[in-house]
């Protein structure tokens, strides 16, 4: 596949909460099918996907369209503290940005790690307007596994140079998005964290991939929405991945989407 046959154009939407970065990539083929909207993992942004949205775009011939969240990448700085249902008001409060930016009203939600768990919130919230879903690597709680990842995070980033190399996609908001995740998940408040209530108000496809070895959630979370999801639910473990499974098998993983999207 040559990414080269999307057209991606950035932009900057004005807001009351300050500038948010979008990209989109549309196929050369224009398309009137449903966008894709891509939520980012906790350290992520849109540079971070990689080549993947493009790709994306070619694979299942639709316009993808990420962006970094506010705090994020080059939305607007944030030096608030990130409330316990951050998840939750997220797609609350970008898809109706994003949807009088582009005037869709059908769209695809999509997400990566805790951008999945926003990406089900997003299918949970607009339930009339989400045509599918599909998560990589989502959490549904605060598992141990994910806490105890993010404790050994925690120790690498002592080290300056890994904020460092993080700075190179959040500059000066670098600091902040670290402890947005790390003091954000290990606080006592987020441990009563679930999507047990968002779940069950899912009625569109799902997708659900995971990695069988992934070191920040185990494979629980594929079982809970499987069993707690209306509608019907797609899930795919990849044997022996781990917690990037669209960049360690990001063929595979883009013939997944294409295949449940058709």
């Amino acid at each position: 596949m040559n990414a080269q046959n999307v057209i991606a154009k950035e932009l900057s939407i004005e807001t009351v909460h300050g500038p948010l970065a979008v990209t989109y990539w549309d196929p050369a083929v224009q398309s009137p099918k449903s966008p894709l909207i891509m939520f980012h993992d906790s350290l992520g942004a849109i540079s971070l996907w990689r080549q993947f949205p493009a790709l994306l775009a070619l694979k299942t011939g639709r316009r993808v369209i990420a962006y970094d969240r506010f705090g994020f990448g080059k939305s607007a700085i944030r030096t608030d503290k990130l409330s316990a249902d951050f998840v939750a008001q997220e797609p609350a409060l970008v898809l109706p940005i994003l949807k009088e930016e582009f005037g869709f009203s059908s769209f695809i939600a999509m997400g990566h790690s805790v951008g999945g768990a926003m990406a089900i919130e997003a299918a949970a919230q607009f339930p009339n307007d989400c045509a599918s879903l599909v998560t990589i690597a989502a959490q549904t709680f605060a598992e141990d596994v994910t806490l105890n990842g993010i404790r050994e995070a925690k120790k690498l980033f002592a080290d300056p140079a890994q904020l460092q190399r993080l700075e190179k996609y959040h500059g000066p908001r670098t600091e902040w998005v670290v402890s947005a995740w790390i003091d954000t998940w290990l606080s006592d408040e987020f441990q009563q964290w679930t999507l047990n209530d968002a779940l069950p108000k899912i009625i569109c496809p799902a997708l659900v991939i995971h990695g069988s070895d992934d070191e920040y959630g185990s494979t629980i979370h594929t079982d809970i929405i499987s069993k707690k999801t209306s509608g019907p639910v797609t899930v795919e473990i990849l044997q022996g991945g781990h917690h990037m499974p669209h960049r360690e098998s990001e063929d595979f993983v883009l013939t997944l989407i294409e295949e449940f999207l058709a």
